[in-house]
């Protein structure tokens, strides 16, 4: 009788088991990198998800050729979710992005430049992207180009990148005014996260600004504003400083 009752416990077990894992997942709102194009040290995915998930999702996510043959083994075995549970974030197997490391000398890189890859939930593709060289340089925000603003109205502050930032860093720069306070506003990441945009809750005064970025910003890569993911052992990282670009609306 025992026998029986343990042996019903665990069939229930793996019933439940297989039901959580068959679970539906809310609808993907975005996945970023959301550009055609990654580096082939690209180190983070982020989805993002209608609404907060109550399953483990990454035994369900997979990367592949755009043939169908699977990537092996290309994600880090930890989910990292945002507070709201909408949000998670997986990362490429760091030790086989980064050149030097026992895991990548034994099964490779995760990417290379030229494949054509997707990624799929479910076996359902929810992005694609092609594959360039590796990016080590990170951003320079003294490429950035900051578009006029006229004083007076609510325009958006247009900054274009010198490149893609990581899509979960929007909050990662920020508007001060004269007086050094934070001005309110609303940003956002577009053009496959190269263009960050600033619309302020109130119109703009004729007064100098700043755009305050933080040091520890980074792109798809893991390379930070003046640091770079790709260091040579022992070597010990560039030190970093906060960037502030000061800019004046026009009349």
């Amino acid at each position: 009788m025992r026998l029986g009752r343990l042996l019903f416990a665990a069939a229930l077990a793996l019933v439940l088991h297989r039901s959580e894992a068959a679970a539906p997942v809310p609808r993907v709102v975005t996945v970023q990198p959301s550009a055609a194009e990654v580096p082939a040290n690209l180190l983070r995915i982020s989805i993002t998800f209608a609404a907060p998930v109550a399953t483990a999702v990454l035994p369900r996510l997979a990367l592949a050729y755009a043939g169908g043959r699977p990537l092996p083994e290309p994600f880090l075995e930890q989910e990292l979710w945002s507070p709201s549970g909408k949000i998670l974030t997986v990362l490429l197997h760091p030790g086989r992005v980064k050149s030097g490391l026992v895991a990548r000398e034994e099964l490779g890189p995760v990417l290379a430049a030229g494949d054509d890859i997707v990624l799929t939930l479910d076996g359902r593709t929810i992005q694609r992207w092609q594959v360039r060289a590796e990016d080590r340089c990170g951003p320079v925000a003294a490429a950035w180009k900051l578009a006029p603003v006229r004083a007076g109205s609510r325009d958006a502050l247009v900054v274009t990148l010198d490149g893609a930032i990581d899509g979960r860093d929007a909050g990662y720069l920020a508007i001060a005014d004269g007086q050094h306070r934070r001005v309110e506003g609303r940003v956002q990441l577009k053009d496959g996260e190269r263009v960050w945009t600033f619309t302020p809750r109130r119109p703009w005064r004729k007064s100098e600004y700043q755009l305050l970025v933080r040091a520890t910003l980074e792109d798809p890569a893991g390379n930070r504003l003046g640091g770079h993911f790709e260091t040579a052992l022992g070597e010990s990282p560039a030190p970093v400083a906060d960037v502030s670009i000061a800019f004046a609306p026009v009349r």
